[in-house]
């Protein structure tokens, strides 16, 4: 017998009769019977195979072996406090670290997002990975990442997914391009532009293809560019035209570095999404950022005066 096989139980049954001093004290404070305890004293004597009380005129009262006994249950006592509040912070939406990937696009809306939540839940670890899609992918997929803020999300594996809000594709130009100033601009007319590229598999760069097939334009693609903020630059040396995110673009047309081009059909309207994978399981900091993503990112994307086409305008992109 040894008292490596001491329970919980026993060790509450002996503090309680000795801070009581009695039986049915102890059974009080522990909502169980008088027999309960006495069997469960009687079997951690059994282990400890030395008396652990003694009875006096003032109640029972432990021995020397039953001090050693009680000390130890009142450590014990404290360690479980101290693991059942950790476990709880890390169950509590109070805690914890929560991993946010953000394709590059959506750089420009997602931290104001993490900044909204942290001023709601200071005590989250936010941790924000921006990358290209395929990294952001790749991160997914990896469970490198809680979950993402992209456009389309990935097929390649199983995926959860939420509607942040719209995503509108405009077509942008140096302000004193040609076209700057004109109205309904016939996709076709922009078959003599050199259009500025985002790197293969981007989703900017398929919806750019998809144009040029869709509209029957056939423009010139220049230079391929990995970044948005290299496009912009670009386009307002005059390297070219662009067909990017809107959401990314709205400070430079609202103080007039770049143009919208008022090109019919668009703007291509497309969903901002925040993705993880299927069996990702969540801890409470996460799925409430995730609801909050959800519920109110939609308040958090940059201002952009588009106005989605009617269906007998839509490019069908």
């Amino acid at each position: 017998m040894s008292l490596r096989n001491i329970t919980m139980k026993q060790l509450r049954a002996l503090s309680e009769t000795v801070r009581t001093g009695s039986v049915t004290g102890a059974a009080d404070r522990l909502n169980v019977t008088p027999p309960a305890i006495s069997l469960q004293l009687k079997q951690l004597e059994g282990l400890a195979q030395i008396p652990l009380l003694q009875r006096t005129s003032t109640g029972f009262q432990p021995t020397d072996a039953g001090r050693v006994v009680v000390e130890a249950a009142h450590r014990l006592e404290e360690l479980v406090a101290d693991c059942d509040e950790a476990v709880s912070a890390i169950r509590g939406v109070e805690s914890g670290t929560v991993r946010v990937g953000a394709i590059s696009t959506a750089k420009y809306f997602t931290p104001r997002v993490l900044a909204a939540y942290s001023k709601e839940h200071p005590g989250i670890d936010l941790r924000l990975s921006v990358g290209n899609r395929g990294e952001t992918v790749a991160a997914l997929e990896d469970m490198d990442l809680d979950f993402a803020v992209m456009g389309r999300p990935p097929r390649r594996f199983a995926v959860d997914q939420a509607i942040i809000g719209a995503h509108p594709h405009i077509v942008i130009g140096p302000p004193d391009h040609p076209l700057a100033h004109e109205k309904s601009i016939d996709p076709a007319n922009l078959s003599s532009e050199i259009f500025l590229l985002r790197e293969p598999g981007s989703g900017t760069r398929l919806l750019t293809e998809r144009l040029a097939e869709i509209a029957g334009a056939t423009p010139s693609l220049g230079t391929e560019i990995d970044s948005n903020e290299t496009i912009k630059q670009a386009v307002m040396a005059g390297l070219g035209i662009a067909l990017i995110s809107a959401h990314t673009v709205s400070v430079e047309i609202a103080d007039g570095r770049l143009a919208m081009l008022d090109v019919r059909g668009m703007p291509v309207m497309r969903v901002w999404y925040v993705v993880r994978r299927a069996d990702k399981h969540l801890m409470p900091g996460a799925r409430a950022l995730w609801d909050f993503m959800a519920e109110r990112g939609s308040e958090f994307l940059p201002a952009v005066n588009v106005h989605p086409p009617g269906p007998e305008d839509s490019l069908g992109i």
